[in-house]
Formats: C-alpha cells, structure tokens, sequence
C-alpha cells in the first residue's frame, strides 16, 4: 500500500481524536476540522510557521512510523522526526550495521554509486541526451568507488540534464532549479529515512557520508540511486515553464510532493518509490546481518 504525503501548508492545529488527525483551521473560526487515518500516512509535512500539533499526535504519528517533517520560513523542509521503536530486531540490527566491516561498506557503496550513475544515464537518454558515456562510467566504479567516478559523472550529467539553464551547477545554495532539486530531494530524504527506520535501521551510521553534524547519513547514502528519478521531474518543470519564474511555487510543491508515488523499476517489476525504498532498505539490512550483499536498487520505470 501506497502511504499518503499530507502538507500542511496554511495555519492550522493538528490533534488526535478516536485515533485518527484532526486538521483544524485556524482561519476559519468554529472551524471542525478534517480527519485524516493515520495508518494511511507516509509523511507529514508542516509548512506553515503557524501549525501547531498535541503532543499525543505526535506519539501516535510515530506509533505508525510516520516521518513528520517540519519546515522553515522559507517553507523548505528542515528537520525531521522518526519512530526508533518500530523493528522487532531493532537492536541487533543497530549493533550488526555499527559493527559492519570496512570492506562490505565499501562494496555496498560501489553498488550504490553503479546505481546512480546509470540512472543518471537512463534520465539523460529520456531526455534525448547521449547517456553513453555514464553508463561506461558506471561500469568503472570499483569498491567504495575510489575512482570517484560518481564525481567524474556528474561533471557530465548536470550541464546536459538542464541544458535550457546556461551553465548550469549543482549548488544546494545556488540559483534556480536548485530551489527545485532541494525540495524534492528532501521529500525524497525523508521518504528513505522512514524506510531506514522501519527496517530497524540507524540513519545516522552512514556508508560513506560521514558529516558529524548530519543525522541522516544513512539516508543521503541510500537514496543516492534514486535521485536521478527526482532529476527528471524537475527537469520537466524547467521545459515547461518560463526561466523567468525562479520561485517554488505552490504547483512545483504539489508536483514534488508525489515523489513517494513515482513509478521505479525494482529487478524487471514496478514499484511506487515509497514501495521500491523499503526493499532497498531491507536488503541493506539483510546484508548488515550477513545474509547476502546484493541490494534491491532502482532502476526508472
């Protein structure tokens, strides 16, 4: 089952009644809300400054292992919170990926990096662009990718996947469709951290980021593969839209914000990416616990 992205996005207080969220807007006065079943939610996005939530709909939203997002001013997602109780073998799970050799984390993340960049290729030739020479790139990367050919492919990939934006960087701080890519990566990010934690995983313990001030190591490292599919979206809003509209509006956030129900190909068979991620997550565990190597990882649909 498909679990639902809710955004809140206008001022409203979130609470729990008969185990269900109540939304209540605080525009409308007497206002009786709205219920949304808890058990169909995957995310939940607070984008507004002026949403307030009980404390008790927070432990229920966690009970469900539901990834509750919270936003800035500038309405971009921020911080996130996630159930760590939710994996019967949690602890030993923990204890084998803190404890994994040197070795398998390097081979895991040569699969990793193999992934992406194909599917770096695999966007470029959706888009009419030579994705050739990545996929001989992908070929390349050997253990723990100590080539660097991931940043050899995106040296290619980037000027030719926006070729409409003149010279044209990823830079989390740079100038548009950035604003886009940080957006949707986000949804993306919090999506594969809630697999992380359904998994019995630590989000933290990463393969190859290592950042000691990032919580999500984990997560950046396992949705590496699938980022090439957030790519394509925005790359189809930049041809469809005027250069001159840089800001992230309200139709770029909805189109973003189905992410989790973008269609993937997982081993020959379609997946929705919120399906396809707890299989990546699960076969990482698998491998912590000595139980194969090999990872269930994406390919675009």
């Amino acid at each position: 089952m498909i679990k639902r992205t809710i955004a809140i996005t206008t001022p409203c207080h979130l609470s729990l009644k008969l185990g269900q969220m109540l939304v209540r807007s605080k525009l409308i006065e007497g206002d009786a809300g709205k219920t949304v079943p808890i058990e169909d939610m995957g995310l939940l996005l607070m984008e507004h400054e002026q949403v307030t939530v009980t404390q008790g709909l927070l432990a229920k939203l966690l009970e469900h292992n539901v990834a509750v997002v919270n936003c800035d001013e500038k309405h971009h997602p921020a911080g996130m919170l996630l159930n760590f109780v939710g994996h019967s073998t949690q602890t030993e799970t923990f204890i084998a990926q803190a404890e994994a050799p040197k070795p398998l984390k390097k081979q895991l993340w040569q699969q990793v990096v193999k992934a992406k960049i194909g599917n770096q290729a695999a966007v470029l030739d959706a888009m009419g662009q030579d994705g050739g020479r990545l996929q001989k790139l992908a070929q390349e990367v050997r253990s723990g990718d100590s080539d660097n050919r991931e940043g050899a492919a995106a040296v290619y990939y980037w000027p030719r996947a926006f070729k409409r934006i003149p010279d044209f960087l990823r830079d989390p701080a740079g100038p548009y469709p950035n604003n886009l890519l940080n957006y949707g990566y986000a949804i993306l990010r919090a999506t594969m951290a809630r697999a992380l934690a359904g998994s019995g995983l630590h989000p933290t313990l990463g393969l190859f980021h290592r950042n000691r001030y990032n919580a999500y190591c984990l997560a950046d490292d396992m949705m590496e593969p699938y980022r090439p599919l957030v790519d394509h979206v925005v790359a189809g809003i930049v041809q469809d839209r005027p250069l001159d509209r840089s800001e992230l509006d309200q139709e770029d956030k909805i189109t973003l914000l189905r992410t989790p129900t973008l269609d993937v190909d997982m081993g020959g068979k379609k997946r929705p990416l919120m399906v396809a991620v707890s299989e990546t997550t699960a076969s990482l565990a698998r491998a912590f616990l000595g139980s194969g190597t090999a990872l269930a990882l994406p390919k675009p649909a």
